[in-house]
């Protein structure tokens, strides 16, 4: 029988090929929507791991979130400068790094931070150091940039009229290995370099936090306060000193009660905003979600105009071949025999139309993730489940109910009035 329905099969095989590719499209438009919608769920999740709490000025929870851990460029409102001198020297708190940001450099965000922020979240160094001086920088490992590279900070987009500041400059000293995050496409500077090149100091905070205030409220860059580094100035990273206002203090409590306990101090002044990470993943994820089920919702009415053609098709195809089926009976072929042929014709060709279709499915997501983390450099795990077996096999399922349709109407044709036919 098998070796009669491959002939079948090769005999007809334009037929074939056309419900082939209307199974495969169809069941592809459903897997890539599963995939890259679980894949975008695993892969920020596992971006924000890394960073426990966040604090920052009361605001847009959701936009600190994707300003400080996904690096989305946003004017953030500031908080005041000695909420980090609190924080550095909380006995419950391991590291508490400030992080700046704003200026860029060939599209990749230069961020301020310090070396505790560095070291706490990266697995080390592919190659060179961790930054020393004002003017050294380390990168990210999507960061097309050799060590030694001069890194001219520009504050906004060349295409928007941005302005580089030609007399400050950086020099790539160190890259560090990849973490799947957006911090992959980072370039990491001292904050105290990020502070002094747009003017702010000890000497003159007040007055150049109102400008920066200004610029963020106007756009424009004339009245943005600027400054200029000191490449070869020391690190000072103990905070002990009047502080600029700040975005965000991203901070890493020693233990799991110190995380909450901080979130509920920070949330309770009302001049802080004190968040975690994941909390507000989940409310993203719940959008995320309900795009997912309208794409899925559309993928469900594809696949079920998709199988009305094929019933269509099927039913037609069995029709055309009453004088083969009637042979076949007037040869001795029994009932059940007919049934067979027809049915398991129908289903080799839907089965293998679903698996393609998974594996065109699975291509289609990688190919979207790929672009996601070229542009974002947060990495998306684009994986099977045991939830995508069952889908599978459901599919089969509903495709063998199917195929007995026409299979039944095959059965029941006599031979007499199939060959009279």
């Amino acid at each position: 029988m098998i070796r009669f329905v491959l002939a079948d099969l090769r005999r007809l095989w334009a037929a074939s090929l056309v419900i082939v590719l209307l199974v495969a499209l169809a069941t592809a438009l459903g897997v890539a929507v599963t995939l890259q919608e679980r894949a975008l769920r695993l892969g920020s999740a596992r971006a924000a791991d890394k960073f426990d709490l966040i604090v920052g000025a009361p605001g847009s929870e959701t936009q600190l979130v994707l300003s400080s851990v996904f690096l989305q460029p946003a004017a953030l409102p500031l908080m005041p400068g000695e909420v980090l001198t609190k924080l550095a020297a909380d006995p419950r708190i391991a590291w508490a790094a400030p992080i700046g940001f704003g200026d860029n450099f060939q599209g990749f965000p230069i961020v301020g931070t310090t070396t505790a922020l560095v070291s706490g979240t990266t697995a080390g160094f592919t190659e060179g150091r961790m930054f020393a001086l004002e003017g050294e920088a380390v990168v990210g490992s999507g960061v097309d940039l050799p060590l030694g590279a001069e890194v001219k900070p520009m504050h906004g987009a060349a295409g928007e009229g941005g302005e580089t500041h030609a007399d400050s400059v950086y020099t790539v000293v160190g890259k560090v290995q990849p973490t799947g995050t957006a911090w992959d496409r980072a370039i990491l500077v001292p904050i105290q370099a990020v502070w002094h090149i747009h003017g702010l100091g000890e000497e003159h905070e007040d007055e150049a936090h109102e400008a920066e205030e200004h610029h963020d409220e106007a756009g424009e860059e004339e009245h943005h306060h600027h400054g200029r580094i000191d490449a070869d100035a020391p690190l000072v990273e103990d905070f002990d000193h009047d502080v600029p206002g700040l975005p965000a203090v991203l901070v890493k409590p020693k233990t799991i009660a110190d995380a909450y306990k901080l979130r509920q101090e920070y949330r309770a002044d009302g001049a802080t905003r004190a968040i975690f990470p994941a909390e507000v993943l989940t409310s993203l994820y719940a959008t995320l979600g309900d795009a997912r089920t309208v794409l899925m919702y559309v993928a469900y009415g594809a696949q079920a105009l998709v199988a009305a053609a094929l019933m269509l098709i099927a039913v037609i195809h069995v029709a055309q071949r009453r004088r083969q089926i009637g042979a076949l009976r007037a040869f001795g072929a029994p009932r059940l025999a007919v049934f067979g042929i027809v049915w398991l014709e129908l289903l080799l060709l839907v089965a293998i139309g679903v698996g393609a279709g998974f594996g065109v499915g699975y291509g289609a997501a990688e190919f979207m993730a790929g672009l996601f983390t070229a542009q974002s450099g947060v990495r998306l795990p684009v994986e099977f489940t045991a939830a995508d077996g069952v889908l599978a096999v459901t599919f089969l399922i509903v495709a063998a109910l199917m195929a007995a349709l026409p299979a039944a109407l095959a059965y029941r044709q006599s031979p007499v009035e199939a060959l009279r036919g």
